[in-house]
């Protein structure tokens, strides 16, 4: 799978079909909103989801990490569902977490979802992260700061050619993720909430099937 090659903040990033953000220099995974056990928090108040939400998110994840062996793996916060998810998640799958941090570092920011973050899996846990200028943040700031990077806004773009999709958005300045987890929904890019986040300069990098597609803001839709 090939990334879209962006620079965000006079720093070279690369935008990845599986929603995580790459940034060579620095041997840095980044992904936002993975919201762990989502499916199993569904399922306690009788909304019954199919459980593999966590396996996927996973696999996709581990994936990125054979590919692209990073040294640091910075989750953008709301990482875990709720304040319950780690003791909802499987043996098996705490293990696979576990397993991403050998020989490299997890870095857990905290969200709204999981302020605190995990209790007994490997990681450091902190509000922001600094990165060569960037600023790693859950939640984008308003007015915009330049090098941010952030989440939480679960951005997605429609495009009348492909329908509703998962995106990178981003004015050159600053970025926000999109959901990396399976069962995460989307605000479309256009919605106010995300629009005032950003300057003029706007551009939306869609995922694709094994592509991001750098798309325009003006061939961008409405819901």
């Amino acid at each position: 799978m090939s990334g879209l090659a962006l620079v965000v903040a006079g720093v070279a990033v690369s935008a990845r079909p599986s929603g995580a953000l790459w940034i060579e220099a620095h041997g840095a995974l980044i992904v936002a909103d993975a919201h762990f056990e989502k499916g199993s928090a569904y399922a306690s108040r009788g909304q019954l989801l199919p459980p593999y939400d966590t396996t996927e998110t996973l696999l996709r994840l581990e994936s990125e990490a054979e590919a692209l062996s990073p040294s640091i793996i910075v989750f953008l916060g709301d990482a875990w569902h709720d304040g319950g998810a780690e003791a909802r998640l499987a043996p098996v799958a705490a293990d696979r977490i576990a397993a991403l941090a050998r020989g490299r570092t997890l870095v857990w920011i905290a969200g709204n979802h999981d302020p605190a973050g995990p209790k007994n899996i490997p990681g450091e846990h902190c509000e922001t992260l600094s990165l060569d200028g960037l600023v790693l943040v859950h939640e984008p700031s308003d007015p915009p700061a330049r090098g941010e990077l952030a989440g939480h806004l679960h951005p997605c773009a429609r495009v009348a050619s492909v329908g509703r999709r998962r995106c990178f958005i981003t004015d050159g300045q600053r970025m926000i993720l999109p959901a990396f987890g399976a069962y995460a929904g989307g605000l479309n890019v256009r919605d106010p909430a995300i629009r005032g986040r950003l300057g003029p300069r706007k551009l939306a990098a869609v995922l694709g099937a094994g592509r991001v597609h750098a798309i325009p803001w003006s061939a961008l839709k409405g819901d």
